[in-house]
């Protein structure tokens, strides 16, 4: 039913919609609304914006802050602690510390080694 409405009808309401649209696009700018003016500029100080954006310095506060909780957890409880937030993966791991083996001395003596030179290289 809706399809075969009347051309009329049609007609009659896109007529009504054009002219609305034109008389909306014709209305004129209200006279008074220029943005460009200077009425109700507030003028800013240019000092008091420095002042209000002058870095406040916060170092007194903060080491005396650091400096108050000294409070050190013995070394097993840390050591447990990190051992818990350790990942499982290998390289999450710490190296094994290894005690370094004291360089052992040479058991050959100065003579061993000039005999081996000779009889090596064949220097009499």
């Amino acid at each position: 039913g809706r399809a075969k409405a009347s051309p009329g009808l049609q007609r009659g309401r896109a007529g009504l919609r054009a002219a609305g649209a034109a008389r909306r696009r014709k209305r004129a700018p209200e006279p008074g609304r220029n943005k460009a003016t200077v009425k109700g500029r507030v003028v800013k100080s240019a000092i008091e914006e420095y002042h209000k954006k002058k870095p406040v310095n916060h170092l007194r506060e903060n080491l005396q802050y650091m400096l108050k909780g000294r409070l050190v957890a013995d070394k097993a409880v840390t050591e447990q602690i990190l051992a818990q937030n350790r990942g499982r993966k290998s390289k999450d791991q710490p190296p094994d510390k290894t005690e370094k083996k004291k360089p052992e001395g040479t058991v050959f003596t100065e003579e061993d080694f000039r005999k081996f030179e000779r009889e090596y290289f064949g220097i009499p």
